[in-house]
């Protein structure tokens, strides 16, 4: 009697799909042969270079950092239909585009990291919709006009890093310290050239899990 083996992992086709639409948007000319290069219809997606799946096949994270893609995201890319998807990471790569909205799509991510991607102009608040988010680094966005850092955090209270290093918030110190106040599981916070000016107002004192901090290269006293 032959015995089945189930293989723990084993990615969902329709989770392959996704990953290959998403990859077949991209005009592979220009496209590093990276982490995507060897994604095909008859390998299992699990596998593939910078996916990770849970025990039932689902993609849960997609680390597709350095990978120097080009091309743009709009917001019906597959990529937001990777419903289970925990862990994003497309740092440092060219996609030149306006910033898309479909982020929020991506309830499930506790981690997002879209810093030095390429993205250009205002930041979409709907990724304060991401509740679960413990970190989030946007930084170095091009082009982006001055973003209201009270809308784009005011549901984040699960945060434990925060990387805004390079975008234009344009806010005193008692505007920003308020703001980021009701982030009480806080440890990391980096927030440096973003044209933060005056005084430190005392409601960032209500951060106690706060460690680490940098807020060079902006005009702040006291």
């Amino acid at each position: 009697i032959s015995n089945l083996v189930l293989v723990s992992g084993q990615c969902q086709s329709d989770q392959r799909q996704l990953l290959l639409e998403f990859k077949s948007s991209f005009n592979s000319t220009f496209t590093s042969p990276g982490k995507m290069m060897k994604w095909n219809q008859t390998s299992d997606c699990c596998s593939w270079d910078g996916v990770s799946c849970d025990d039932g096949g689902h993609v849960i994270g997609l680390d597709l950092s350095n990978g120097i893609i080009v091309g743009a995201i709009d917001n019906s890319s597959s990529l937001f239909r990777l419903q289970h998807l925990q862990r994003l990471n497309l740092a440092f790569n060219l996609f030149i585009n306006a910033f898309s909205t479909g982020f929020e799509k991506l309830e499930n991510l506790s981690y997002l990291n879209l810093s030095n991607a390429g993205f250009t102009g205002q930041i979409p608040v709907e990724i304060s919709r991401l509740t679960r988010l413990v970190t989030l680094d946007l930084s170095v966005i091009l082009f982006q006009r001055s973003l209201e850092l009270e809308m784009l955090v005011q549901n984040l209270t699960r945060l434990r890093f925060l990387y805004l290093d390079g975008v234009n918030i344009s806010a005193t110190g008692n505007k920003w310290c308020r703001a980021l106040s009701p982030l009480t599981e806080l440890q990391a916070l980096s927030m440096s050239d973003c044209c933060l000016s005056g005084l430190m107002d005392s409601s960032l004192s209500k951060l106690r899990s706060l460690s680490v901090i940098r807020l060079d290269h902006n005009n702040l006293s006291g």
